[in-house]
This record gives structure tokens, sequence and C-alpha cells, in this order.
């Protein structure tokens, strides 16, 4: 018995030992939660500041200062789910950074201010996550944020920073940034911006939670607008669309949309009505980096849908409508990043296109046009050729392959053309038209023109142009001359040029090769002919009796073009009664005309003052006038006449009996038929 009582004596004393070890282990893993919790609350986190302002300033490559109290609470997180599917760690309290008056500064390379202050910011931390490596912050709250992002030049600006090439082992896991009131500032030496953005929060706005107004310039311009976002920004790769809407103006420039963005921090989506209006679409190069052609006031509306997800992103702007100008303009067009460069694709057209409405495309329009559009006011009095210089430093950009079509063209009476189609590519800085068709006086005038800006200098381009125009017909090609629409007749020609330039003026100025024309068969009013011949007496019997037609045997034009001098190689008009010949020359260069016509009847003329016409001057102001010497000789010669003979013999110097003899038309039109030819661009044509 003593010895079994000793055992169990001992047995009790061994089981009590257990007890307490394994009650003292109970004791001191609930003592370090516990004193862990004390210490964070009574300690004094501000004494850490330094060793953290240190770490974060390393880390993101810039300054990072915490001047203001750093404190952590302990808080029970928020959840939306029931308590009753609450776990038991959800009960569980998270630590609660609160930082006052935190400052970030800008990279090593730029003006050493601050990029970012905020009055507050705090977050709750998950305890959790950290034991698998991940920080996780549910709510990231900002009070009163100041943000200003900046940039230099090209190359300098403030609000990306370097990554580090190696992967970090942890992974922050931000669900959602909350701000309250705050400014955002942008301040951009390249594009000239000063704009500032006041954000406040929206109480009672059940789709929106932020507002924010614009106030500042860009490019010298004012800029003013608004607009809203949602209230928590998710920051999560997830497909809640985040509602945005906006609307902001720079003088004529208008931009606005309304829609909603997936998962704004990837960008991986966008949704959004977008309202774009200026002074020209060329200007929204600054915004886009699109290269657009130069118009005239403009604004459009359509759906845009941004697939950022995709390997380069695509945008497509869809179901647009507007204006440029007084012409009315829609269709899709499709922006797809890429290599080397990112491509336009798409289909635009007009229903009804006033024709002035085309001139910024040359730079034909006027100066105040000109300055009203953006562009300096360049075009000289008195020249009629463009000299705005074409912008070749975009045209590698962007590649492009757009088809346009205008079905009716609203123009001045004198100017007989009647619809445009075209279609434009535009690859390694090199610009096609192939083709660009417009219907004219009932026929066609089809163009294949090539501008090639991939090696200029400058702002120098090469181009080539193959003009044809088919079955233009005569008496609708002049609708305002009443006596032409008695005129019946087709005009086929072909042309064909190249030339080096920086403009349209400086294109024609240079070019080189051929232009020709025929008719190869019609009629001509004999009014209109007997005009042409100055046949006194013939006009005044075609007043009394009437105007008739006569038959228009051919017409053939041959112009040679070399440094932008087209010279009359051939140009006759021939018809049953009269040969008219055209000589001399038409200077793109100098904007100077010099012409001489010679009408030569082949029959009968009464009271003939026929005599040389000239057309000279420049482009703006052409002058016709009339050999004056030739008329005095005859004037001259019929007064010595009327004194020794009858009346009649009087009127013998005013009489022609022409020459007698056609003109070789067989030969013209087998001349006029052949096809033009052009040197390459810079080359002059041999003669």
């Amino acid at each position: 018995m003593p010895d079994t009582t000793a055992q169990h004596d001992a047995g009790r004393k061994h089981g009590g030992k257990k007890k307490k070890i394994l009650l003292s282990l109970l004791a001191v893993l609930i003592a370090i939660p516990v004193i862990a919790i004390i210490f964070i609350l009574t300690f004094d986190w501000n004494k850490a500041r330094p060793w953290l302002n240190a770490k974060v300033s390393e880390a993101i490559e810039r300054p990072f200062a915490i001047r203001g109290n750093l404190a952590v609470q302990w808080e029970i997180p928020a959840k939306r789910m029931a308590k009753s599917d609450r776990h038991l760690r959800d009960w569980l309290p998270w630590p609660h950074l609160i930082a006052n008056d935190v400052h970030v500064g800008n990279p090593a390379n730029m003006k050493q201010m601050d990029m970012a202050r905020v009055r507050q910011f705090s977050f709750s931390l998950n305890p959790f996550g950290l034991l698998h490596r991940t920080i996780g912050i549910p709510v990231l709250r900002f009070d009163a944020p100041y943000l200003e992002l900046q940039r230099t030049d090209a190359t300098h600006y403030n609000w990306v920073y370097k990554k580090k090439q190696e992967k970090s082992k942890w992974e922050l896991d931000l669900e959602r940034v909350v701000l309250t009131d705050g400014v955002v500032k942008v301040v951009d030496a390249v594009t000239k911006a000063d704009i500032t953005a006041k954000v406040r929060t929206l109480d009672k706005d059940a789709k929106y939670g932020v507002g924010f107004d614009v106030t500042g310039t860009y490019n010298g311009a004012e800029v003013t607008g608004g607009g809203k976002v949602g209230q928590v920004l998710s920051l999560k790769d997830q497909n809640t669309p985040y509602p945005v809407q906006a609307d902001l103006r720079s003088g004529p420039s208008r931009i606005a949309v309304e829609g909603t963005v997936t998962s704004p921090a990837k960008l991986k989506a966008v949704d959004l009505q977008l309202t774009l209006a200026g002074r020209s679409m060329a200007r929204l190069y600054n915004f886009t980096g699109i290269t657009l052609p130069e118009t005239g006031a403009f604004s459009t509306s359509g759906h845009l849908v941004g697939e950022l997800d995709r390997e380069h992103g695509r945008w497509t702007y869809e179901n647009f409508k507007g204006k440029v100008g007084s012409s009315d303009i829609g269709g899709k067009l499709v922006y797809e990043g890429g290599k080397p460069r990112p491509k336009l694709t798409g289909n635009v057209s007009t229903r009804k296109l006033v024709f002035a409405d085309l001139a910024p495309l040359i730079g034909g329009d006027s100066n105040a046009s000109k300055k009203a559009r953006g562009v300096d006011a360049v075009q000289p009095g008195g020249k009629v050729l463009p000299v705005e210089e074409f912008r070749t430093e975009r045209w590698k950009a962007i590649d492009a392959d757009v088809r346009y079509a205008a079905d009716q063209i609203i123009r001045d009476k004198t100017l007989p053309i009647s619809k445009l189609s075209t279609h434009l590519i535009m690859k390694d800085g090199v610009i096609t038209l192939d083709p660009l068709d417009f219907g004219v006086a009932g026929g066609t005038l089809r163009s294949n023109i090539r501008l090639d800006g991939s090696g200029a200098k400058g702002n120098t381009i090469a181009a080539t142009a193959k003009i044809s125009a088919r079955h233009i017909q005569i008496k609708q090609l002049f609708p305002t001359i009443e006596k032409m629409q008695a005129t019946v007749g087709q005009i086929n020609g072909d042309a064909q040029l190249s030339a080096t330039g920086t403009s349209v003026a400086a294109l024609l100025g240079s070019s080189n090769g051929e232009v020709k024309a025929l008719v190869s068969e019609g009629t001509i009013s004999k009014m209109l002919l007997e005009m042409a011949g100055l046949n006194v007496g013939n006009i005044i019997v075609t007043k009394l009796f009437g105007d008739k037609t006569v038959q228009l045997n051919c017409l053939a034009a041959d112009f040679d073009v070399n440094k932008g001098v087209a010279q009359s190689q051939v140009f006759v008009v021939d018809t049953e009664e009269a040969i008219i010949r055209v000589d001399g020359s038409i200077s793109l260069a100098n904007e100077q005309m010099d012409l001489t016509i010679h009408p030569e009847t082949k029959a009968l003329r009464l009271f003939t003052l026929r005599s040389p016409l000239y057309v000279r001057g420049p482009f703006s102001k052409p002058d016709v006038s009339v050999d004056k010497g030739v008329l005095a000789l005859k004037a001259g010669g019929a007064a010595v006449l009327a004194t020794v003979a009858a009346p009649v013999a009087a009127l013998l110097p005013l009489i022609n009996t022409g020459p007698g003899e056609d003109s070789p038309c067989g030969r013209l039109v087998a001349l006029a038929k052949e096809k033009p030819t052009a040197p390459p661009p810079g080359k002059t044509k041999k003669r």
C-alpha cells in the first residue's frame, strides 16, 4: 500500500506540472498578442518615422516624409456580410494606421518640390494576409490630397518611376481608394498646360461620389469644365463598371464623355459616349497623338469603345455623326496600337458636302479661316495657289487606311463638281490617294496621287500625280456661260506630273510632266465662234436671225510642263467654219498667264475685225485684250480706200475668205491620245 500511495502522489505531482506548463504556454500565447496590442497602442510610432521615411523613399525613388503624427489604432473591419455569416477571425481587430501631413517629392532629375501631399491618409491592414506575404488593405482613404503632375519636356515627367527588375515576394492587395476634398494640378511644358481640378465629395448622388471642377490654360487658351466619377475607385481586376462623366472646354474646343470604365487600375475597357468639337481636327493631335487632316471648325458625337485588355489595345469610335464647317459627317473609325506604328482604319461619309469645306485640307482657305483653325495666316495677297506647308513630321506617327465618300457637293454655280470619293492610305510617312475621284460636268475626274514624306527634310515631300478626265460635258463645264449651252461634246484628257515641295504652291511651281485633252467631235454655238473671231457682221446677222450650232471637228490640247511652266505644244479648236489656235504658256511657279488666241475663219465673213486675243496677267486677275495695232491697220486701210473707191471697196480690208483648208484633225487626235509622261520627283523633263 505505501508503495502504491507514493506512486499515486508522484503521478499527481507530474500531472500538476503538465497542467502548469500548459497553462504557462497558454498564458504566453495569450500574452503575446495582448503585449503586442498594448505595445502597438502605447508605442510612440513617431519614433519609427525616420526609418519608415527612408525605406519608402528608397522604394519609390523619390523623397517621402510623414511630418505629422503617426499612430496605430485597432478596429474591427466593416463587413458587408450579415453577422450570422461572420467567422471568428472576422471579429478580431485589425491594425488601423493614421498618418498626418504626408509628402511625396519629385524624382531626383527634376526640380525638388512636392509632387503630392495629403493632410491625412489612413488604412486598415489585414494581419492574416501577412502570413502569406500579402499586404491586404481593404480601404485606403485620403483626406484633402494635393497632386501635381509635371512634365518639363518629352522625357522628364514625375508620374512614373523606374520599376525594380526583380519581382517582389510580397503582393499588394489594395481593394479601394476613397478621396475627400482635394486638388489635382497638371503642369505640362510640352502642351503648355497649367490646369487645376478641385475635387469634392458628393453626398447625395446615387451614381457618382466625387465631383470636380477644372480651371486653367491649355496651349495658351483658357480651360474650364468639370465632371463626376464614382465614389469608390475599384482597383481590383473585376468587371464592375466605374461611372465617369466630364465636359471640358478650351476656347472653341470641347471634349465631353459619359459612360463607364472597367477596372480603372488596369484600364481594362472603356465604354463612353464621346463628343468632340474644335477649330480643326488636326488640333486633336496634342490630345490623342493621332494624325488627322486640317479642317474647318468641327463637332462630332458617337460611341467610343476601348478594348484595352488586348495585346496593343483597340479603340472604336462608331456611329458618330457631326459637322465639319457646314458639311455633315459620319461613320466609323478604329484605332489599333501596334508595331512599328499604330493604325487608323475606317469609313467616313458625307451626305451633303459644302465644297468650300475642303479648302483647309490643302491650305486653300482664307487667312481669316487659317487663324480661326489655329495656324499662321501665311497666304500672300493676290496669290491663288496655297502656300501653307504640310506637316510631314506627323506622318510617321501612325499608319492609316480610310475611305471617304461625299454623295452630293454643294458648290458655287460656276463649279461643276457633283460628288467625291477617295481611298487614303498612309504608311511609313507616305500618303496615297488611290483613287481620288470627282464627278465633274457629267463625267469623272480620276486621280492617283502619291505624297512621299518618309525622307522629308523639313516639310518637303516628293509627289506624283496621274489624272484622267473622262466624258466631261462641255456645256456643263461652263454652266454660267449662256452661249456654251448650245455646245455638245465631251472632253477626255490625261495628265501626269511629278514635283517636290513643301506646299501645294511649291509642288505645282516645281512640277514636270504633260497635260493632254481632246474633244473628237461635237457642236459649238456659232454665236460663240463669231464672237471669238470678232466677226462683227456675222454677230449682227446671228442676232437678227438667231443662233445655230456649228460642227466641231476636234479640239486638241497638249501642254508640256517643265519646272512649273506649262508650255502649249498644240492647242487647236477646229470647226467646219473656223480654226482657233492658242499659243503661249502658263507659269504655275509665278501664277502668270501669257496666252495668245488666233481665230482663223474658213468662209466669207463680213466686217471681220479678226485680231489675236491676249490672255495675260496673274491667276488672281487675268486680263483679256485685243491686238489694237492690227485693228488700227485694218481700220486705216479702210479709210484710205474710202477716199478713192466706191463704198463697197472700203470694206475689202474687213472681208476675210479664210485659209480654205482644214486642220489635220487625225494627227491632232492621235497626238492627244498618247499617254502623258513625267520624270521622277525632283528631276526635270527632257525636252
